[in-house]
């Protein structure tokens, strides 16, 4: 089929087929126009009338006689070879045409056509495809602006390829191409997002200072990153790494390192930077560097030093938030001081916070820690007047409180109201009340509780089928013993050393050592 045969047609085809939408303005996915460069001229009518004619020749039969790859050749224009990509309005029938012009027209393809089809293909997922339209790109004497550049990186970064990317950032670099800080920082960004922390500190130790000049966010980024997993000495030694580079902490720096050493236990370093921010000009502490070191004075127990350090912060005009409550509310309630705990609960309506499930649940477990599981249930009833949803370990603290107190009905009436709940059950809410009836001797019970716990697809953990196996060994139920010990492995839940234990020591006892070596043989 030749062209000139085809243009008779052209009107038929266009209203038979969904390829063909006239709408000069339709683009792939991604199709927007990178800055810095000028958009391109709309086309004249008889150019649109061409580009129809040849997008309906391209998809329905390939041209390859020489007459009309000629006409091709003398008529298409970069411009038109544009509209005819956008107009297939599929990335791969363009990238199929590109690769056709360019073996057999000679046709200096336009910056737009490259960059449509790699936004196309990024936005798609084919990642492949992208890099292969960037080569011809690059083949063809096209560099890529920093926009378009920093769309392939951030897009090759979100699909976790990371390779990639960083083989376009070293390709670029030789280019003499201009990569902006903010599409670095964003790379690494991802990588620390996508917990890829050591190829975020190998790009960094790459890159920088050598090819780009790092801002604070870059420190920021890596810092947070360090601090999420423990490793606060060598987030130092970025933040000491700041200053060389002309770059100085700001309170997001600071408010990152101190949450992460006192995550890590060492709250005197990270009230030692509070008392640094103090005496910048440029800086201030604000509630969350508060609120970080005061916790980690609540999670040693040394409610002094966070009550001392909440009047400071007061004193300096710094508001309490929510979480700031919350974490002394916690503390004081852990270490039995329920009227400290209670006079703050009193106090968060003065300052505008209101309390959340994570203060009702911190009161609660303060009560049930000192045995008064009574008042907790007033804490209950609060909850409900100010509509606030208990959650899983709101049940969970409950329930253990009683079945300490042996109160096995009272906790299966909150198990009850659980599963009545939009809240997906954990083992270790049930695990308390089995292991209650277990003792007292009611093996049904305990039984019936386990069905019930697998109909809501919650599945007994290594704890569940410990308390069950101990259980029914003392109550002489030897077979049943071992039947739940071989259903643990066979859901994959591998025994511990005091589940194989207990059982071989009541197999023995029983007077069943054949099926005490077994077991010793298996787990062994």
């Amino acid at each position: 089929m030749t062209l000139f045969s085809l243009t008779n047609r052209v009107s038929r085809v266009l209203s038979a087929s969904k390829v063909f939408i006239p709408h000069r303005r339709i683009q792939f996915h991604g199709g927007s126009h990178p800055q810095g460069n000028k958009e391109p001229k709309a086309i004249q009518k008889q150019e649109s009338w061409f580009v129809k004619v040849v997008c309906t020749l391209f998809v329905y039969s390939q041209p390859s006689d020489d007459a009309c790859l000629s006409y091709l050749n003398n008529n298409l224009t970069p411009l038109i070879e544009f509209e005819v990509v956008k107009w297939l309005k599929n990335p791969t029938f363009g990238l199929k045409f590109l690769e056709l012009s360019r073996l057999n027209l000679n046709i200096n393809h336009s910056f737009w056509t490259y960059n449509l089809l790699i936004r196309s293909f990024c936005c798609m997922g084919l990642y492949g495809s992208a890099r292969l339209v960037f080569d011809y790109m690059k083949i063809d004497g096209h560099l890529p602006d920093s926009t378009l550049l920093g769309f392939m990186i951030s897009s090759f970064g979100r699909a976790g390829e990371f390779g990639m990317a960083r083989k376009l950032l070293a390709e670029v670099q030789s280019d003499d191409v201009m990569v902006t800080i903010f599409a670095v920082n964003n790379l690494l960004n991802m990588m620390v997002k996508q917990n890829n922390l050591e190829e975020a500190v190998s790009l960094y130790k790459e890159n920088f200072g050598l090819n780009f000049n790092p801002d604070t966010w870059t420190f920021n980024i890596l810092i947070r990153g360090l601090c999420r997993v423990g490793k606060v000495d060598q987030a130092f030694k970025f933040f000491n790494d700041m200053r060389s580079f002309g770059c100085f902490p700001d309170i997001v720096t600071y408010n990152t390192i101190i949450n992460g050493l006192c995550r890590e236990y060492e709250v005197d370093r990270g009230h030692s930077l509070l008392n640094e921010i103090r005496l910048r000009d440029d800086c201030a502490p604000n509630v969350v560097t508060y609120t970080s070191v005061i916790s980690g004075y609540c999670k040693l127990g040394k409610m002094e030093e966070a009550s001392a350090l909440f009047d400071e912060m007061m004193s300096s005009g710094t508001l309490p938030s929510v979480v700031t409550f919350n974490v002394l509310i916690d503390g004081f309630g852990k270490v039995g001081d329920m009227l400290s705990a209670k006079s703050l609960y009193e106090k968060m309506a003065s300052f505008g916070c209101i309390p959340d499930v994570v203060t009702f649940t911190s009161l609660i477990n303060g009560y049930c820690q000192i045995g008064d599981v009574n008042r907790s249930f007033q804490l209950w009833d609060a909850m409900k007047v100010k509509n606030v949803s208990p959650n899983v370990y709101t049940f969970a603290i409950t329930i253990n409180a009683l079945c300490k107190e042996n109160r096995l009905c009272e906790a299966c009436r909150f198990l009850r109201e659980l599963q009545c709940r939009n809240i997906v059950p954990k083992p270790f809410i049930f695990n308390p009340v089995i292991d209650g009836f277990c003792k007292a001797g009611n093996l049904d019970e305990a039984n019936r509780i386990v069905a019930e716990m697998e109909k809501k697809k919650c599945d007994p953990d290594k704890v569940t089928f410990t308390i069950l196996i101990i259980g029914h060994c003392m109550k002489g139920r030897m077979l049943k013993a071992i039947s739940i010990f071989d259903k643990m492995l066979s859901v994959g839940c591998p025994p511990d050393d005091v589940t194989v234990r207990s059982l071989i020591s009541c197999l023995l006892k029983a007077g069943m050592p054949k099926e005490a070596y077994r077991i010793s043989t298996i787990t062994s």
